[in-house]
């Protein structure tokens, strides 16, 4: 009896190593236009730039941000709209795609940036001021607009 239950716990451990495991297909997350927005410059007011959006005002979409996202591109960029007027903190975990991330506050105006944000990093990202917005755009494109605190932006949802 002993010999068959050997027998039958190296068939099983056979088998379960010559099984084929089973590939995990995750979906593509497509870019949705929401919105969008401008930014002005702020000593002239004139058009700096023009994104499409796709806005984050929800807890889940806030806290998920551009995560799992393969690329984004250049005149595009997701506006995080927060209840509240608050210090408020970023990380790139599970974000694949370095980010510039702007800090706006309650009048609209930039007050602050995290610039070229890594890829999968958990370093907490500080606004360093109380915001209620954050725009996340390519990685770059802060320094490429010459924006400025206190640029302002402006942006209408679809």
């Amino acid at each position: 009896m002993r010999y068959l239950s050997i027998v039958l716990f190296v068939l099983t451990v056979i088998s379960c190593k010559t099984q084929n495991k089973k590939e995990i297909k995750t979906t593509t997350i497509e870019f949705k236009k929401e919105g969008e927005l401008s930014i002005l410059q702020r000593e002239t007011d004139s058009l700096l730039v023009h994104f499409d959006i796709e806005i984050a005002d929800t807890d889940y979409e806030t806290q998920t941000g551009l995560m799992y996202r393969e690329s984004m591109e250049q005149n595009q960029g997701m506006l995080f709209i927060f209840p509240d007027v608050a210090m408020h903190y970023f990380y790139m975990k599970n974000t694949e795609i370095p980010l510039d991330i702007i800090y706006i506050d309650d009048a609209r105006k930039i007050a602050s940036f995290q610039k070229n944000a890594r890829p999968n990093d958990e370093t907490s990202l500080s606004s360093e001021v109380p915001i209620k917005y954050v725009l996340e755009v390519n990685a770059g494109l802060s320094d490429t607009l010459g924006l400025q605190v206190g640029d302002s932006i402006a942006f209408t949802k679809k």
